[in-house]
């Protein structure tokens, strides 16, 4: 039985939206190149919501990061560059968001960058982190935000940090959850759509 055929015009759109979406962009004084492919989160450009994050966590040049659904890599591949004296993980439940982190990190040239298709954190094992960093999905349950964060939790070094991003509607459960997790919270910046929040080992009893 043969493929149904499309009229020429109708194929050729098809065609052009299953090409690479490509473009640049700077991020913390950083310049990369990035392909996207719809179905990835935000495949046009960085999203308000990661970039609101990076300009407000810190991040210090031996520091070992992971990024929590890392979608085309914009956060930890970024940290990557922020941290060469450290390594950068990346980890997404999505085959494709893994596949493209992986082509960008050889893309740009960066090679302290390992990702790892997993399911929040249930292929990362036993490795500690000083920086973890999530751009947490809005749609989801209450449920899987408890899992992130203790997951986290048992998973950072001494004096790390945990950097989340959320749309506002979510500030007041993050702000909860961080104080019933590790103890302590912090609201970095607050903006139209988006809040900033960390929490660190540091500050637990």
């Amino acid at each position: 039985m043969s493929l149904r055929k499309l009229p020429a015009e109708k194929a050729a759109y098809l065609d052009g939206l299953r090409r690479d979406i490509v473009f640049s962009d700077t991020l913390r004084g950083i310049t990369l190149t990035y392909h996207t492919t719809w179905g990835l989160f935000s495949p046009k450009g960085i999203d308000e919501g990661s970039r609101l994050l990076l300009d407000h966590l810190e991040v210090k040049p031996e520091d070992d990061t992971l990024d929590l659904g890392c979608g085309y890599g914009p956060l930890g591949l970024t940290l990557a560059r922020l941290a060469p004296g450290g390594t950068s993980m990346l980890v997404d439940k999505d085959f494709m968001a893994v596949e493209y982190s992986r082509r960008n990190a050889r893309l740009n040239g960066i090679d302290n960058a390992e990702i790892l298709l997993s399911n929040g954190f249930d292929q990362v094992g036993q490795r500690h982190f000083d920086l973890i960093v999530s751009n947490l999905p809005a749609k989801t349950g209450k449920e899987l935000y408890y899992l992130y964060f203790y997951d986290a939790l048992v998973r950072m070094k001494p004096g790390a940090r945990f950097y989340v991003v959320t749309i506002n509607g979510l500030r007041k459960f993050v702000q909860r959850a961080f104080m019933e997790v590790f103890g302590n919270y912090s609201k970095l910046k607050q903006g139209r759509t988006y809040t900033v929040a960390m929490a660190t080992l540091a500050d637990r009893p």
